[in-house]
């Protein structure tokens, strides 16, 4: 244990060291959205930091502290509550899971993984996205009241939403209008605060995929992956979302009615990545809770083989080449571009077909060590 408290440190110290000498993009796009989210229709009519602001007004609305103290302290305390929401992440999955004297290991395991370590590297929100709907589905499947941090992170960044869909899905109805009713609250505040921002993002932008690079290799999505192939992606495209949203939600409320809280959070959060137009290398925390279900049912060695993938990350090696012409090399270097979403569902594919082989429903998990 006191190696891994070392381990840590060390983390904690380059994190700290980082963000000292560095300002990440993304913290910067927040911040500044922060600061004109009151000025008329600025927050996405006009770039900030040389990109555009994607966020919901009422996201840009929370971001207004970052610019009451100064730049370098406020990226630091950013960068130190992300980290802190991943261990709250990271404590509430292995409760689901039954799990206990694992957290260390876990979470400095989890830093070296891409996805968690380039939301620390971007200044993403991601880590705190995830803590909140963590949280929730845990206080749920424990009987007590659930929704209000669901509700927070779907008004900050609507992606977050598809829990609402599993909460009314299972028949947690309660809890479904709460973070339903929260996520109206903040909107609501948005269009208080910035009126003229909130008209023209619902609508205008909310939808709008062209403000970002839908071809980067950093979009792990079916729509990037689409994308990136030589032609045109149409109209029929619909269909994949529908589909993949439809299987996806189903088996993550199946399981959530049969009391596995864990497998419908790792479900539902593969299933957002999935029907999402932009599902970027750093969202893919979202798929994390997925390896503890691998690992809790047995499925250790196809665990290693997940965290081998999003510690090497291997799609970015191809941005040093260009795409080949010759097909024999054309589809290696297709599925190494696409890494996380093949990866995302086979482990889709997984969840499901193990649906079929259990039946009944799942009990408290007690507790475990992880051997």
């Amino acid at each position: 244990m006191s190696k891994l408290r070392v381990a840590f440190g060390v983390q904690l110290l380059v994190v700290v060291v980082f963000t000292l000498l560095w300002n990440p993009l993304d913290f910067s796009i927040y911040r500044l959205g922060g600061q004109v989210v009151g000025d008329g229709t600025r927050l996405y009519l006009e770039q900030q930091a040389a990109h555009w602001f994607t966020y919901t007004p009422f996201a840009a609305v929370t971001f207004v502290p970052l610019s009451a103290v100064p730049l370098v302290l406020a990226r630091t305390l950013w960068a130190l509550a992300s980290v802190a929401a991943f261990v709250v992440a990271c404590r509430g999955v292995l409760a689901l899971a039954g799990y206990r004297r694992v957290l260390a290991v876990v979470v400095v395991g989890g830093l070296l993984l891409e996805p968690v370590w380039h939301s620390l590297f971007l200044g993403q929100i991601n880590l705190m996205l995830c803590a909140l709907v963590v949280t929730d589905l845990r206080r749920g499947a424990s009987g007590r009241w659930a929704g209000i941090g669901i509700g927070i992170a779907a008004a900050i960044k609507l992606t977050p939403g598809i829990f609402i869909v599993l909460l009314l899905a299972a028949g947690r109805v309660r809890a479904a209008m709460i973070a339903g009713a929260t996520f109206a609250g903040g909107t609501l505040l948005g269009f208080l605060v910035a009126p003229d921002a909130s008209l023209v993002y619902w609508r205008d932008i909310f939808y709008d995929t062209t403000r970002v690079g839908v071809p980067y290799v950093s979009n792990q999505s079916p729509y990037g992956a689409l994308v990136r192939l030589p032609g045109e992606v149409g109209g029929w495209y619909v269909l994949v979302p529908l589909v993949l949203g439809a299987v996806g939600i189903g088996v993550a409320a199946v399981y959530a009615r049969r009391g596995d809280w864990l497998a419908a959070l790792a479900t539902t959060g593969l299933t957002g990545l999935l029907v999402s137009p932009i599902s970027w290398s750093h969202h893919w925390v979202w798929a994390l809770p997925a390896l503890v279900v691998l690992v809790r049912d047995g499925y250790r060695r196809a665990a290693l083989a997940a965290v081998v993938v999003f510690a090497t990350s291997p799609m970015w090696a191809t941005r040093l080449v260009d795409r080949p012409g010759e097909p024999w090399l054309a589809v290696p270097f297709t599925v190494v571009q696409n890494a996380y979403l093949l990866l995302g569902l086979a482990l889709l594919a997984h969840l499901t077909l193990c649906l079929q082989k259990r039946s009944g429903t799942v009990e408290t998990a007690p507790e475990r060590v992880l051997a």
